[in-house]
């Protein structure tokens, strides 16, 4: 048996704490950059890589939004309305809902954590008492008291590439989100509907007159994972801009053991979910009274 080693850069948090392990030669080969795959029962790592590699992370943010959202107490029933605010003007990305639409805070929430819908996390925070400048302290000092000291938000949508942290961090943050009944819920949903109001013309070509009809509108969860039944996720959380590249944050029970994994920077549009399978499948194959702990050089140096 090997003893997990200590050394670290100057400047660098210390190593997360390890117990006995070995190397499991069919630890698995990952594409993201950075990784962490944490025990929930002892919080012992079983594979880390690049832990306090500080790195944008996109819509991962979107889980500090929905505790700030809740920590506050807000009525989620009030009906809130999309304005120019809360169109995207730095990266122009696309969005189902539009100006004007008029939805309740717990809608929004559903397509801020679900569909990842950035004019509703945008929304969210332009609806906090004192505005989206108080909701981003209130990010930020969120942060803080969890304990995440590598960890600065910039907005709440995860747009911004200023929305930084590490994975020993996010772990920190999925630790805390999980605890939220209805983060859970909504994390975990695999589809959910809203009734919007749209306008259409009827009438013959030169007498068409506009009418207001009603629509439901579909959004899938962008983590496909949750729609598969051989997975037991409690949270899930995707994430995506060109300087983040794809991310991945669950919680999740693998083989009777309830884990954190965060993945980070992983390639290509299916990296993240790939690296999820393969640490889903590593971790079942381990003996249940081992624990297997893959430790990237990079995670020590």
């Amino acid at each position: 048996m090997l003893l997990a080693g200590h050394a670290q850069a100057a400047g660098k948090s210390a190593p997360l704490r390890s117990a006995e392990y070995e190397v499991a030669p069919t630890a698995p080969q990952l594409s993201a950059l950075s990784v962490l795959v944490l025990d929930q029962k002892d919080g012992l790592p079983i594979y880390q890589k690049n832990i306090d590699m500080e790195t944008p992370i996109a819509s991962i943010s979107k889980l500090m939004t929905a505790m700030v959202v809740l920590d506050a107490h807000l009525d989620m029933n009030e009906t809130l309305e999309i304005t120019q605010a809360d169109v995207d003007k730095l990266r122009h990305t696309s969005s189902r809902i539009a100006v004007g639409t008029r939805l309740s805070r717990g809608e929004l929430m559903h397509l801020a954590l679900i569909a990842s819908e950035n004019r509703a996390a945008s929304a969210l925070s332009q609806n906090y008492p004192g505005g989206h400048a108080k909701f981003i302290e209130a990010m930020n000092r969120k942060a803080k008291s969890l304990g995440m000291s590598h960890t600065s938000f910039e907005d709440a949508t995860g747009l911004s590439s200023n929305n930084q942290s590490t994975a020993a961090d996010l772990a920190k943050m999925v630790e805390a989100a999980v605890k939220y009944p209805l983060i859970h819920e909504i994390t975990t949903t695999g589809q959910y509907e809203i009734t919007r109001t749209a306008m259409v013309m009827v009438g013959r070509k030169h007498h068409k007159k506009a009418h207001s009809v009603e629509q439901r509108v579909a959004f899938h969860n962008t983590n496909q994972l949750v729609r598969d039944q051989e997975w037991d996720i409690g949270l899930s959380k995707t994430g995506f801009i060109n300087e983040a590249g794809h991310c991945l944050v669950m919680q999740a029970k693998i083989a009777q053991k309830p884990v954190i994994i965060v993945l980070l920077d992983a390639s290509g549009r299916y990296g993240r979910i790939n690296d999820a399978k393969h640490i889903k499948a590593w971790l079942e194959q381990q003996p249940a009274d081992k624990i297997a702990l893959r430790m990237d050089r990079t995670a020590l140096n």
